[in-house]
């Protein structure tokens, strides 16, 4: 893709701000465990950051989403991973839905503060038994008068504690369970929610990640997004601006930490010359770089498709996967070269050994991914092949 001048400048603009206004707290908010979500939303909102490809009649720029590509890879220059997932799920995971398929006063009412920075949002589809199977979803909706009345719990929720209200996947039929979900705003501070269990993880310190349990909770029944009963199929979409954003903003992070192994390796002495004048470094480290730069053209090919209005769904997946396992690939390598130094909890590369991992969990995991790819190519067995499957392996058993 051919970057105008204006697409250089959001990237210039969004990863100075990246290094004045967050690089410096980083190391705090980790040690907190949570960033002051408010606080630095407000500050992006005032420079038109949150509401890139949003629709201007909700504040948004209205721009394609190669803009907000590279704002997800300018985001991935914080020197740690929990921030910009925290602003991600944000911009590229619990608004799409709400931009594209909301209605106007929803919009208003939710959209236009969001992208102001005055509000903070959530994405809350997972539970304890439906991670990546998002059809097993249990929470439910059932309508009393004008409510909707939501009962049930979510899990691993970015930005729990903080949110103002968060777009959740939610039961509110019966039949089939990829037509009986819908996508609904709910405010975090209505009577019935409990969000306080926040939960300690591997990485990614920095993100406060919580439960949410709702009781009785009531919702106004005009805080659906687009058509009841399409929630899956708007959430299947949204995926894939957050597969996008995944991928992107690790591209940045990736080059950084190759870019700090190898001024390490080249001041790192052992048996008489620098660790980076063996072979075995340097060749390996080339190796690492060119995996990055697999990774960039694969993500902004899966970008071109998806803003020409392509089919993007395979390669979104294939970059979300890509991006899980070379960030894998990358910072196990590297922290290797730093020894002793690399295992130490505040070294920027361990960091990023431990943020990175969620890639091939979180937004679908590489299994899915997989699955997805499959099916594109055509290579998954058919529901009637895999039944004759499992009934010959029952046999045998």
């Amino acid at each position: 893709m051919i970057l105008s001048h204006e697409h250089k400048e959001l990237y210039r603009t969004v990863k100075k701000f990246v290094q004045d206004e967050l690089n410096p707290h980083a190391a705090q908010w980790e040690k907190d465990g949570i960033w002051p979500a408010h606080e630095v939303m407000r500050k992006m909102g005032r420079l038109g950051f949150l509401g890139i490809n949003k629709p201007e009649t909700a504040g948004g720029q209205g721009l394609d989403y190669s803009f907000q590509m590279l704002f997800a890879q300018a985001l991935g220059n914080c020197v740690c991973g929990g921030v910009p997932m925290g602003i991600g799920a944000v911009t590229d995971m619990a608004t799409p839905a709400l931009a594209r398929f909301g209605s106007p006063s929803l919009q208003q009412e939710y959209l236009a503060p969001t992208i102001a920075g005055e509000m903070v949002a959530s994405i809350a589809v997972s539970e304890a038994g439906a991670g990546s199977d998002v059809a097993s979803i249990k929470t439910q909706a059932r309508k009393v008068g004008g409510d909707y009345v939501i009962n049930g719990s979510k899990m691993w929720i970015t930005n729990a504690t903080q949110s103002d209200w968060a777009c959740m996947l939610v039961n509110t039929g019966e039949g089939k369970v990829h037509a009986n979900k819908s996508l609904i705003v709910v405010p975090l501070d209505a009577k019935g929610i409990d969000r306080k269990t926040k939960l300690d993880k591997l990485g990614m310190r920095s993100s406060d990640t919580a439960m949410i349990f709702l009781d009785e909770v009531h919702v106004p029944q005009r805080n659906l997004i687009g058509q009841e009963g399409m929630g899956f199929t708007y959430q299947m979409l949204q995926f894939q601006e957050e597969r996008l954003f995944a991928a992107a903003s690790g591209i940045d992070g990736l080059f950084n930490i190759i870019d700090e192994t190898i001024e390490y390796a080249r001041q790192r002495k052992a048996f008489g010359q620098s660790l980076l004048d063996n072979q075995v470094v340097h060749f390996r480290l080339a190796e690492l770089r060119t995996e990055v730069e697999s990774l960039k053209a694969l993500t902004w090919q899966a970008c071109e498709e998806y803003v020409a209005g392509r089919d993007a769904v395979m390669l979104a997946s294939m970059a979300k996967l890509k991006a899980g396992r070379v960030a894998r690939e990358v910072t196990d390598a590297c922290l290797q070269y730093w020894g002793g130094q690399g295992f130490m909890w505040d070294n920027n590369v361990a960091r990023a050994y431990r943020d990175t991992r969620l890639v091939s969990i979180g937004g679908g995991a590489d299994e899915i991914m997989l699955g997805i790819i499959c099916k594109l190519m055509g290579t998954l067995p058919s529901r009637k092949q895999r039944l004759a499957n499992q009934a010959a392996r029952e046999e045998r058993a």
